[in-house]
């Protein structure tokens, strides 16, 4: 009887068990693995007795203590048949804690001891005296190698075949498939991350297992880092080289040691080197000095593993620590070893996860990244999992129907778990199944625990505890446990369902343990999950707080850093949230699926938070995962929307099983997306993850980590990608046949636009094969090439596939032509070392391709024969813009082989050569064949364009030969070569930068006649003296193609051009169909000018005579521009005495030239040295310019001396000069320093300077006292005929004359600020200058006693005067004083005008005055009944006013005196016998008020004109107005607008209106007239026999009023203007209106817009309209083309026509186009017409046809570039044109150019563009230019005075 048995006094028991045990010793040797994993079943010592083998298993068991046995008793009871009677004595006695003896002897102490220490021995310390060197070695080789098989014996033991549990199959530990293993090549970060800037893995053959380690050479790192992410297999690689090395296949290393930081962590003390190998790991025998250092010497075979190196609590440090040798912590051994100061030549293996790594490692370290299965793999594994050939086709085929699972079996440990499940699953479920149960990793989990329970019992109990467990290690970082941590129970169920496992610690020399675990990680945290999903302990907030995601793993150090391995607790936490799992958690709880609901709830709603937030590109896979686990399509269509459309990932691994997710969940998305991989670790088949995804439009790959293998597979996946539209592998070093695997796959991608395949070191050969591919490939816009860079663009297609597979039986020959003439490619191969036989290959490929756009080879290696071959091909290439052949090696040699080359090509525009700047690049016009159909357009804006910067004709050439080092003896050859190049257009010929020199410049004068007639030659920088740059001006008369003559001698800058033809943008097109176009285009041709401008060029006399007399033969009309720093006096008095000799001059200017302040009185006296001069301008000394007339021309002469700094003492000699001149029309002398006393002085001297025109003296410091003198002088300047005066901000000063004597002058004065005592020195003047007709002073601070004394001390025999006043005391005095004002007058008042808000007084006066009989006052003031002082008044304002003939009242108010002022009018209009105009517009009155001056009206028999317009009054007072009409058939013109007549105000009007036969205009808009009331205002007009105007604008008379009309019109033969606008008119009364108008002979104005009058009212017009009409306004009368052409064709040729307007009616196919024209229309309004550019051709060329024209309104419309080319072509020939308006339209900045270009030739005034597509940038740049063009949105034009 054993003895443990006897001491428990358990005979009965022990013996059973040992006999129970017996039947299964196989069990009994699992179980002892399991709980003693060192342990050595077959050990030599143990006996042969199967009984006492199991006695003695058992006391091992025993002595490990007493949570190890009572877990041994569990799973007896729990794994093995055990009768019920026996199985409770047997829990009873020793499955609980009390149920076992602690006592134990001293026996069993030293047993456990002994056990302990079973090869750990330590060796004996003494050796003996001094054995001999050779013996020792002897000694030491032998322990070593006793050591070393020690050491395999362990490993066998430890990791050699396991054996499988019960219930699980065979292959269950037996089958290993080895990940994909992957190297990476660059350097190791590790502060940053795990690799240093842009890794790669390598993908040519995978890194087996034996390659880890290259032990054949010395070279390269020793320490690999083995990554990958959890779940990879890196500890089972591990188990495994250590299991490969035990049984001898890797040979290269003598010794193999493995650590696991799990373990490592434990240990707090400091250790050594020899420590951590003997004491830790495996003792020697014995002599552990004499083995190290066996190890030390054979370091180079010793290999050191360290697992978990992720999981590492110690702090670590780079640095060496000051004693290698000495004791440390672990991780600082694990840097000794790394960086070769301990075991120096050691091999080190580290696996980690991804992440932040110890900053101990080298940076050398080679870096291996583990990247789980791909699909051979997968197939592998699952063939080794299962034993039959049934088995593995079943799950072969679930993994093949279920792509979920199978994007999860990348994952070799959810591979192990699904075989798992399938195993569990195949032989009960239908085939197809796992679909529905295995659909994300969590179920695959929990249908594993499922498998648990083959009775349909789950123990819920112990998958909780166990979950219980896993949590609380989760949360304190522990991974480890002992077998007191975990109770029996639990622990026998782990051990029977392995979902634990076991493990050996050593602690210390001596002292072992056994340690459990979680057979992985992920099941830990499964179980934690299941915990806290399924625990009552656990509410929603604890379980929410664990819903987060971690972007990344961070490098934990500190004594008290916990390791936080929780990766995929919230992952599994979301997988039980799904629905399908509430049964099985109902069960696992124990409560109803309502309890269950609410927990998975508030992780959905968690999720929901965490989808909304901006997250990292690793939380954003974190969270994919989460969300693609509940299986919940409301939270991944929020989650997939929620993406940003840019979605980039860097710098971490990923997973196929993570592109997997990410794909299942943009299923839900609708929009595109942007995904960007930088600097991610990918596995090859990561790719097919990808198939099928619609949502990707933009798809990049950029880093190192890509290789060969992963672009192969992305190859076959792009074309599921239907939307992808970009394509990025960037920085990927592929190999040139993957390259060209991707690139064969373009013509599958319809959509795709960019192919980015940059930093992928392309080969010459292969850069040509995809030259090929991209000729060939119909959809490639552009491939460009420039060393790292390789880009392809691509345009989609104009032929669908479809239509391709319709007609397949298509002649090869036809498919490239219409390729070719559908295509166009651009071509840049930048840098690629090209050579002369790669530019042959080139060309035979692109001369059977389309059209090219660009081909650019700059940067390459062909040389001048490359070169010339290119050139020569160009007529074949078809480039249709640039070929570059810069920075090619090209000498001056090959220079003249490029041109003679490409001397016959045709569509050459630009050729510039620059062997100093190394550029060689020819510029090319499109082929007129190819411009049709829809190019028309683009061709026709870019040959516009093609002007902008060089001012270019469509046909013109440019040849660049600059700093080529040309010099003189080239010249003959070079011309040789251009000659052909002359007959092909204009050419334009530019040899600046060279050196010519003199002989050069005098040679090439010699050959130039031979190149025919050029448009430019360009000689800067060619080093020219003074005599050659003169002696270039014979070009004149020697070359009749030269026109101008630029030259800046001391820059160098020369050039000869010809004539300006593209300025002028009109040119390149026909001119109209004119009688006149003839002699036009004959006139410009005569008429421009040849132009010689010489700038910084010293201007002595001798040089000017040169200069003139080489000029005399020049043909004319010449224009002279000299500039130099300072022109001496002597040298102006020679210019000026050359001038007589240039008879053909017609302009000299000297600009930014200083003269002396003698210059001024030397070009006064011009006009007698050549009388030729019309006009002399002198600015600030500094600019100066001289105008000749023709002989033809007959104009007066201007001269300006504008801020010549003269002053008084310099106006008599200076008059004294004009007055020479006979026909003086201007002068200028403005901005000068004369002030009162000049001023003064050239007043005095008017009479004697025969002026005709105007004197502007504004800007010379003037106060009152030039005004006053102004004043006095008028009476002794009889030809003054206006002259204005402004003292303010404006400094003016003008005085406009008239060539006869003039009556009637007009003087203007504003802002004088005169004071009382100018008043009668003002008045004084006034009086004398009798011609004086009317003064307006405005602002001039006359009060209203000021203005009193003015009117009364103004004397004069006879005539009239009229003063208007303007002042801000106006609006405030009101009527009865600016009455009283008037009052006081000298003479007669006939005309007064009021407006108080305008702050204006108008007073006419008439001398002399005529006083009034005495009686007849008296009479009139008995019926007044005012005030003493208001009597007073009227008196005075009777004997004042008795010749009043006008009284207009605007914008007053008569209520805020009471009813003073009405009641004094009332008074004054009955003494108003001759008044016959009054006005009351806009005005406030009281119905009283109104009472009184209809009662006074009422006696002004004499009235024709009275305006009572918008001015409210009520009914009654209405009525008291319409009663004053009822006597006044005198009455001529009648305006009541805006009032509100009704039924009885109506009545009266009618009435009156009946009497009215002399009646000429009626005015009664927007005053409610109906249809009721027109007719019987019909009626009332019959006798008005002599009207000229009717104007009943916006009322309402409808199609029944206008009937009435319509019976009326045709009896009104003097009707000349008929307005009814916005009346609600139909076609059905427009027709009949129509009809009526024909009838009105005389009708000059018909205005009926804003009706509904549609386009049978316009044919109605059309039919006969007057034959007198000037003006036509229709807008937003419904018009469409039909009606608008009809009216038009009616209009055409009429010579009457002024005004046309048809805004807002829908004309797009119907602009009005005149064949006549119309000579006398003005304005033209056809705003929000729908015009486009198409229909704007024909209406922009019928401008030309209206020479009249000023006003165009396009606003609103949909004009673009082309209509803006169009209009800029017309406008030079449109002279009287003022404004253009093009606002709201789609005019981009080249149509603004050319606008700006048609401008400048143009006297056009504005020209708006408001809100066009330019850009702000832009239209500063353009209106810096040319300030006419108007961006902004109120108009900025100047408004007129208030006078005129």
């Amino acid at each position: 009887m054993d003895p443990i048995g006897l001491q428990l006094g358990t005979r009965n028991l022990w013996s059973w068990l040992v006999r129970l045990l017996s039947k299964d010793p196989e069990w009994l040797n699992s179980k002892m693995k399991f709980f003693l994993p060192n342990t050595d079943l077959d050990s030599r010592n143990e006996t042969s007795d199967p009984e006492q083998r199991i006695i003695l298993q058992l006391r091992k068991l025993h002595v490990q203590g007493l949570a190890t046995w009572q877990s041994f008793i569990h799973c007896v009871c729990m794994e093995l048949e055990v009768p019920l009677d026996l199985e409770v004595p047997l829990l009873s006695t020793w499955g609980c804690d009390d149920g076992l003896t602690s006592q134990l002897g001293a026996e069993e102490k030293s047993q456990r001891e002994s056990q302990l220490h079973r090869g750990l021995k330590r060796p004996h310390q003494s050796c003996g005296s001094s054995p001999c060197r050779k013996q020792y070695r002897k000694q030491q080789l032998e322990l070593a190698k006793k050591y070393l098989q020690l050491l395999r014996t362990s490993a066998l033991q430890r990791y050699g075949s396991r054996i499988p549990g019960s219930g699980q199959p065979h292959a269950f530990h037996q089958a290993y498939v080895p990940p994909i293993l992957r190297r990476a090549t660059a350097p190791l970060d590790t502060r940053g991350g795990a690799i240093m800037g842009n890794p790669r893995v390598e993908d040519g053959t995978d890194v087996s297992i034996s390659d880890l380690f290259n032990t054949r050479t010395n070279k390269g790192p020793r320490v690999t880092i083995l990554l990958g992410k959890a779940g990879m297999g890196k500890t089972t690689l591990a188990h495994r080289l250590c299991q490969k090395w035990a049984e001898g296949q890797l040979d290269c290393f003598q010794a193999l040691f493995l650590f696991e930081f799990r373990q490592l962590n434990l240990i707090t003390r400091f250790l050594t080197l020899p420590q951590l190998l003997f004491d830790l790991y495996l003792s020697p025998e014995s002599d552990p000095d004499a083995v190290f250092q066996y190890l030390e010497d054979n370091a180079d075979q010793v290999l050191l593993i360290f697992d978990g190196l992720d999981e590492a609590l110690q702090p670590c440090s780079s640095t060496d620590p000051e004693d290698p040798d000495g004791p440390g912590p672990v991780l600082a051994l694990f840097s000794g070893l790394c960086h070769g100061t301990l075991l120096p030549g050691c091999w080190v293996l580290a696996t980690s996860r991804p992440g932040k790594l110890p900053a101990c490692l080298p940076s050398e370290a080679a870096v291996v990244h583990m990247l789980g299965f791909d699909g051979p793999r997968v197939e592998e594994y699952v063939n080794c999992f299962f034993s039959t050939q049934s088995s593995r086709e079943g799950a072969l085929g679930e993994l093949q129907t279920n792509g979920r699972l199978r994007s999860l079996c990348a994952v070799p440990a959810l591979c192990q778990v699904a075989c798992l499940c399938l195993h569990h699953l195949l032989p009960d479920h239908a085939p197809g199944q796992s679909a529905a149960l295995l659909p994300t990793m969590t179920q695959l989990y929990m249908q594993m625990v499922l498998a648990l329970s083959p009775r349909g019992h789950l123990p819920t109990t112990s998958l909780l505890g166990l979950g219980e467990v896993a949590l609380k290690s989760l949360e304190t970082g522990k991974v480890t446990f002992y077998a007191r941590d975990i109770p029996p129970p639990l622990m026998a169920f782990g051990a029977t369902h392995s979902l634990l496992t076991s493990f050996c610690i050593c602690t210390g020399p001596g002292h072992q343990q056994t340690g459990y675990a979680f057979t992985h990680f992920n099941l830990q945290e499964f179980l934690a999950a299941l915990h806290l999903m399924a625990s009552p302990k656990v509410d929603e907030d604890l379980l929410t707080q664990h819903v987060t995601l971690n972007s990344r793993w961070v490098l934990r150090t500190g004594p008290k850093a916990k390791l936080d391995l929780s990766d995929h607790l919230p992952t599994f936490l979301a997988g039980l949230a799904s629905c399908t799992c509430r049964p099985f958690l109902s069960h696992m709880a124990q409560r109803g699926e309502d309890w269950v609901g609410t927990k998975q709830a508030a992780v959905v709603q968690a999720l929901k938070k965490l989808a909304t937030r901006k997250l990292t590109g690793p939380k954003v896979v974190e969270l994919l995962h989460c969300v693609n686990e509940t299986q919940e399509p409301e939270l991944a269509s929020l989650t997939a929307q929620s993406l940003p459309y840019q979605l980039p990932f860097h710098n971490f691994s990923l997973t196929y099983t993570d592109l997997a997710v990410l794909t299942n969940i943009l299923e839900h998305r609708e929009a595109p997306i942007h995904l960007d991989f930088e600097g991610c670790t990918l596995e090859p088949h990561c790719p097919e993850a990808l198939v099928g995804c619609e949502q990707i439009e933009n798809l990049s790959f950029k880093s190192r980590k890509c290789g060969d293998a992963f672009a192969e597979v992305l190859s076959r996946s792009l074309p599921t990608m239907g939307r992808l539209q970009m394509l990025g592998f960037q920085d990927n070093q592929l190999n040139d046949q993957v390259v060209l695997n991707i690139v064969e796959v373009l013509p599958h991608l319809p959509r795709l636009r960019k192919l980015d395949l940059s930093g992928n070191n392309i080969c010459v050969s292969t850069l040509l094969c995809l030259t090929k591919v991209a000729v060939t490939c119909p959809t490639i816009s552009m491939l460009q090439a420039r060393e790292a860079d390789l880009i392809f663009l691509l345009s989609p297609p104009k032929e669908t596939t479809a239509e391709l597979q319709r007609a397949p039986d298509l002649q090869e020959s036809d498919g490239q032509r219409k390729e070719a003439q559908s295509r166009s490619l651009t071509l840049r191969l930048q840098k690629c070392q090209l050579q002369v036989h790669d530019a042959e290959t080139l060309i035979a490929l692109l001369r059977e391709g389309p059209h090219l756009e660009e081909v650019d080879l700059s940067g390459n290696q062909l040389e001048d024969e490359g070169c010339r071959l290119m050139a020569e091909a160009v007529s074949q290439l078809h480039i249709t813009r640039k070929l570059d052949l810069s920075d090619n090696g090209l000498s001056v040699a090959g220079v003249h082989c490029v041109l003679r080359a490409v001397h016959a090509c045709w569509t050459l525009t630009d050729l510039h050569i620059s062997l100093l700047h190394k550029t060689v690049v020819f510029m090319f016009a499109q082929d007129p064949e190819q411009q049709e159909g829809s190019q028309n357009r683009a061709a026709f804006l870019d040959s516009l364009m093609l002007q902008m910067p060089s001012e270019l004709p469509l046909s013109s050439r440019r040849m660049r030969l600059t700093h080529c080092g040309l010099q003189a003896k080239h010249l003959e050859q070079l011309c040789k070569a251009l000659g052909g190049s002359c007959h092909l257009g204009h050419l334009h010929l530019d040899f600046s930068g060279n050196a010519l020199g003199d002989e050069g410049a005098a040679r090439l004068a010699q050959l130039l006649p031979g190149l025919g007639a050029l448009q430019s030659l360009n000689l800067s920088e060619n080093g020219l003296s003074l005599d050659a740059v003169l002696g270039l001006a014979r070009c004149f008369s020697t070359l009749q193609w030269v026109f101008h003559l630029d030259i800046s001698f001391e820059r160098q800058r020369i050039l000869l051009r010809g004539e300006k033809t593209g300025r002028g943008i009109w040119t390149t097109g026909s001119l109209p169909d004119l009688p006149a176009a003839a002699e036009l285009s004959g006139f410009r041709w005569r008429c421009t000018p040849r132009s010689l401008c010489l700038t910084e060029c010293p201007l002595e006399p001798l040089t000017l005579t040169r200069l003139c007399a080489t000029l005399e033969v020049c043909p004319g009309p010449l224009e002279i521009q000299l500039s130099c720093e300072v022109l001496s006096d002597k040298s102006l008095e020679t210019l000026l005495h050359c001038l007589p000799q240039l008879p053909q001059l017609s302009l000299l200017q000297l600009s930014q030239t200083a003269l002396s302040p003698r210059s001024p009185f030397l070009l006064a006296d011009i006009f007698s040295l050549c009388p030729r001069v019309k006009k002399v301008d002198l600015r600030s000394l500094h600019h100066s310019t001289l105008h000749f007339r023709s002989n033809e021309e007959q104009e007066g002469v201007c001269c300006g001396f504008t801020g010549c700094s003269l002053s008084q003492e310099h106006v008599e000699s200076l008059c004294w000069l004009l007055s020479k001149c006979e026909d003086l029309s201007q002068v200028d002398l403005s901005v000068n320093l004369l002030g009162d006393g000049g001023i003064r002085s050239v007043l005095e001297c008017l009479p004697r300077v025969p002026i005709s025109g105007s004197l502007d003296l504004s800007h010379n410091n003037a106060s009152q006292e030039s005004a006053l003198c102004l004043v006095e002088t008028l009476s002794s300047c009889p030809r003054v005929q206006e002259a204005s005066v402004n003292l303010g901000s404006k400094q003016s000063f003008q005085i406009h004359f008239s060539k006869e004597d003039q009556a009637g002058k007009t003087l203007r004065l504003s802002e004088c600020s005169f004071r009382p005592e100018h008043v009668s020195r003002l008045a004084a003047g006034l009086s004398q200058s009798l011609q004086l007709m009317e003064l307006m002073l405005t602002q001039c601070c006359l009060g209203q006693e000021q203005l009193t004394t003015l009117l009364s001390l103004v004397q004069r025999p006879a005539g009239l005067f009229s003063l208007r006043v303007q002042e801000p005391w106006v609006d405030q005095a009101g009527v009865l004083s600016l009455l009283e004002v008037c009052a006081q007058a000298s003479g007669n008042v006939t005309e007064i005008s009021i407006s108080e808000t305008q702050q204006q007084l108008h007073v006419q006066l008439e001398f002399p005055r005529q006083e009034e009989n005495p009686e007849a006052v008296a009479l009139r003031l008995a019926h007044c009944d005012l005030g003493t002082h208001h009597s007073l008044l009227v008196r005075q304002l009777m004997e004042t006013c008795a010749r009043l003939q006008q009284l207009s009242l605007s914008q007053v108010n008569l209520c805020e005196d009471g009813d003073s002022s009405s009641l004094l009018l009332r008074s004054l209009l009955l003494s108003l016998s001759e008044l016959k105009k009054f006005r009351l517009t806009s005005s406030r009155v009281s119905t009283e008020g109104l009472a009184h001056l209809a009662s006074g009206l009422g006696h002004c028999h004499h009235l024709e004109e009275l305006e009572w317009s918008n001015t409210e009054f009520d009914e009654e007072g209405t009525k008291a107005l319409m009663r004053a009409l009822e006597e006044k058939w005198m009455l001529k013109r009648l305006d009541l607008s805006h009032l509100l007549l009704n039924g009885s105000t109506l009545d009266l009007l009618t009435r009156g209106l009946s009497h009215m036969t002399l009646l000429q205009s009626l005015r009664l808009n927007r005053n409610s007239i109906g249809d009721v009331d027109c007719c019987h205002l019909s009626e009332a007009l019959r006798a008005a026999t002599s009207l000229e105007e009717l104007d009943l604008s916006y009322n309402q008379i409808g199609d029944a009023g206008v009937g009435y009309l319509a019976t009326i019109l045709p009896r009104l033969p003097e009707l000349r203007k008929i307005d009814l606008s916005a009346n609600s008119i139909s076609p059905a009364g427009g027709v009949k209106l129509a009809e009526s108008l024909a009838l009105c002979r005389c009708l000059e104005e018909l205005m009926l817009g804003c009706n509904d009058l549609g386009d049978h009212t316009a044919l109605e017009l059309a039919q006969e309209l007057p034959q007198h009409l000037r003006v036509l306004r229709l807008p937003s009368s419904h018009l469409g083309p039909k009606g608008a052409l009809s009216l038009v064709q009616a209009l055409d040729g009429s010579p009457h026509v002024e005004e046309i307007s048809l805004a807002e009616n829908n004309l797009a196919e119907g602009v009005p186009r005149f064949c006549k024209g119309l000579p006398l229309l003005r304005r033209i309004d056809l705003v929000s017409c729908k015009i486009d550019n198409q229909t704007a051709k024909l209406l922009t060329s019928s401008f030309t046809l209206c020479p009249a024209l000023e006003v165009i309104l396009l606003s609103w419309n949909l004009l673009g570039d082309e209509a803006a080319a169009e209009l800029a072509q017309v406008l030079p020939r449109m002279g009287r044109l003022k404004r253009v308006d093009l606002e709201k339209n789609q005019i981009t900045a080249r149509g603004a150019w050319l606008l700006a270009e048609g401008l400048a030739q143009s006297s056009v005034q504005v020209i708006r563009l408001w809100n066009n597509n330019i850009p702000c940038n832009v239209a500063q740049s353009l209106q810096s230019q040319e300030p006419r063009l108007d961006f902004a949105f109120f108009d900025n034009q100047p408004q007129a005075h208030w006078g005129t």
